[in-house]
């Protein structure tokens, strides 16, 4: 069996390079490419891999790459790196079929970890992969505000958006995230996204 491949997608030079040097002391295998063009010339279709692409590039995004992947029946999961600002568009990623996102700065660990299960193709965590039965109740043991704190969150909006839109300081704002996190045993915010489309909470 080939060995599988990491590919990386990023405009910023540094962090092509951190990436690569972090996958290769696991042993694994990276190829980094500078724009999402480049990567399509060179993706060899049939050999087992993953992409971590950086969500805003100058030509064509890795949301717009995710997309025209999917439009070429590519089944390579997808890890979008996302910057604090553009968690709405991770979020978007997430509902087309991201595999994962992690936001800057990124834990190496978490990255690790989410690079072996696209690879494994395995559920994100068991917190995300319990039955929709069981997401559902954790989801009814949230209260009426933290319910609206965490559907606004799931979509994509930062803390200080949510904190106008229902007239709360971002500090609220903040301790019923934590609350939320907490109930629903999500560790990430891609976990709560997963879990929201699982119950139907917004549309993917």
């Amino acid at each position: 069996m080939a060995e599988p491949i990491v590919y990386v997608v990023d405009d910023e030079p540094a962090i092509r390079d951190s990436l690569a040097m972090l996958l290769r002391s696991v042993g694994l295998r990276a190829r980094t490419f500078a724009a999402a063009r480049e990567f399509l010339a060179g993706y060899e279709r049939g050999v087992p891999a993953c992409l971590i692409a950086d969500v805003r590039m100058p030509g064509m995004s890795g949301l717009e790459l995710q997309e025209t992947l999917r439009a070429t029946d590519a089944a390579l999961p997808v890890i979008i790196i996302t910057g604090h600002g553009d968690i709405g568009m991770a979020v978007r990623a997430m509902k087309s079929g991201a595999s994962d996102f992690i936001e800057k700065p990124f834990n190496e660990q978490v990255l690790l970890d989410a690079v072996h299960r696209a690879l494994a193709r395995q559920p994100p965590t068991a917190a995300v992969s319990a039955s929709r039965a069981e997401l559902e109740g954790r989801v009814t043991t949230l209260t009426s505000r933290e319910r609206e704190v965490m559907l606004l969150i799931a979509e994509g909006r930062p803390n200080k958006v949510v904190a106008t839109r229902l007239g709360l300081s971002t500090r609220t704002v903040e301790v019923h995230r934590a609350k939320v996190m907490e109930k629903l045993q999500a560790r990430s915010l891609a976990d709560l996204v997963r879990m929201a489309i699982a119950c139907e909470l917004i549309q993917p």
